[in-house]
């Protein structure tokens, strides 16, 4: 593989064959020598040089790591490296190649077509037929399409690759089923707050001075990473540029100079499934601080409000039910209120509605009862209804007995006649039964109450 360099004098550089299609220009350059003089970001002068020098994932790297174990046993097979942004993905797939004598190929679905990926797997093929093996390296694998998924299944299947695939979608949404069951998923994890502060501690180091920041900044910049590592390097540079000699920047100001980094978060994807089970789940688990946070945060991703205004109806069914009926009213009239102010005034109304919702008496009676009665309908419903209940608008029906011995309830002693309803077949059945919280505590005394009338006029 060539490439020229223009200028005054044009010179020819060829690349080494681990190189090839999809590899990063700095990484082609710094093969060839020639980036002695080019500026690069922290976070690629910070990038780990060996396994050990990874933050974050003991789990996979650790003495006792999954991949660890791997080399030690010097058996590296096809894997899957899943996880978010800034994880260190890439640099453990570089690094993982320098610890076998597999020729090391990167490419990218997001840059790589049919006719790459042919290229690649026949240059693969003449290496295992040369006696080399290829640690084939993609990014964003999920990127490629479900046919270009399986062209990776022979060379795989056959050993010509071993392929390290990275993805921050979910393996089991986005990857094949076939190419899943010949690989094994490492999961990578957003990096924690000593991990993060172990590569502000590094960068310092390198820079050799310490970050002009406040110990609250400090911890405000660790949160503003989200886990990334690249991220937390990236505005650890910002703020050495921005800041003035002497200058100490409190959070405040932190937030002002980098201004606030774009959440991580696709409205599309996993991100946007992780938040809003995370709002339910707070909301069910009756925490309004935890709800509240999810909430500000979908808001502040850009979700759309009325999804969220729609998902806050469904908990008021779902989760509170009749121990607070006016939750439903709330939700409802929150969504409505949303409608009418539009963002920013109309999103108070959706706090408003997540606080009263997660702070009401919960039950999800009503709900287990209507799919209790839905699974019935479906076991027994060819089931004719008692006649008694059955209008006769014609003679004939009325010779067949619809509507005969029917007690209309407001004719009877305290308004209720106790009547079976019930197919005869099926018989009297209990699908509701009210918990002893909130408003549905009083629904229990009433079916109670009516239960012992039926009970006295034998009727039950």
């Amino acid at each position: 593989m060539g490439a020229r360099c223009g200028g005054a004098q044009a010179h020819a550089i060829i690349f080494p064959e681990k190189f090839v299609a999809g590899a990063k220009v700095s990484d082609l350059f710094r093969a060839a020598g020639l980036e002695k003089d080019a500026p690069r970001p922290l976070a690629d002068r910070l990038r780990p040089r060996r396994l050990s020098e990874v933050a974050g994932q003991d789990h996979l790297l650790g003495p006792d790591g999954a991949l660890t174990r791997m080399l030690r046993a010097k058996a590296i097979g096809s894997l899957i490296f899943w996880g978010p942004p800034g994880s260190g993905k890439t640099t453990v797939a570089r690094l993982l190649a320098q610890e076998t004598t597999f020729t090391f190929v990167q490419i990218s679905a997001i840059f790589t077509g049919v006719a790459e990926l042919k290229k690649v797997f026949e240059a693969a093929r003449a290496r295992r037929a040369a006696g080399q093996g290829t640690l084939l390296f993609v990014d964003e694998i999920h990127r490629f399409n479900r046919s270009q998924q399986d062209s990776f299944l022979p060379v795989v299947e056959d050993g010509s690759v071993t392929l390290i695939g990275a993805t921050t979608e979910n393996p089991s949404f986005e990857l094949n089923a076939a190419l899943l069951s010949r690989a094994r998923v490492m999961v990578f994890r957003a990096l924690d707050e000593p991990a993060i502060e172990k590569l502000l501690a590094r960068a310092e180091e390198v820079e050799g001075k310490t970050l002009p920041l406040e110990e609250d900044a400090r911890l405000a910049l660790i949160g503003m990473a989200d886990g990334d590592g690249r991220a937390a390097l990236t505005l650890a540079e910002e703020i050495w540029r921005a800041a003035a000699e002497g200058e100490i920047f409190d959070r405040h100001k932190l937030i002002e100079v980098v201004q606030r980094r774009a959440p991580i978060y696709d409205k599309a994807r996993e991100g946007h499934y992780n938040l809003i089970s995370a709002l339910h789940k707070c909301v069910r688990g009756s925490d309004p601080d935890a709800a509240l946070y999810y909430l500000a945060r979908m808001l502040d991703a850009g979700e759309d409000p009325l999804f969220l205004a729609r998902r806050i109806v469904r908990m008021a069914v779902e989760d509170v039910g009749l121990a607070d009926p006016q939750a439903l009213v709330v939700a409802n009239a929150a969504k409505d209120a949303y409608d009418f102010l539009g963002s920013p005034e109309g999103e108070l109304a959706l706090a408003q509605a997540v606080i009263y919702v997660a702070s009401a008496p919960k039950s999800n009676a009503a709900y287990v009862a209507y799919k209790a009665a839905r699974r019935l309908a479906r076991e027994h419903g060819s089931l004719t209804p008692p006649k008694i209940i059955l209008n006769a608008p014609t003679k004939l029906m009325q010779s067949e007995g619809y509507g005969e011995g029917y007690e209309y309830d407001h004719d009877s002693p305290d308004g209720f006649s106790g009547q079976n309803y019930w197919p005869e077949s099926l018989g009297r059945q209990k699908l509701y039964a009210p918990v002893e919280r909130g408003f549905e505590r009083e629904l229990g005394k009433r079916l109670d109450y009516w239960r012992k009338l039926r009970d006295d006029r034998g009727k039950s």
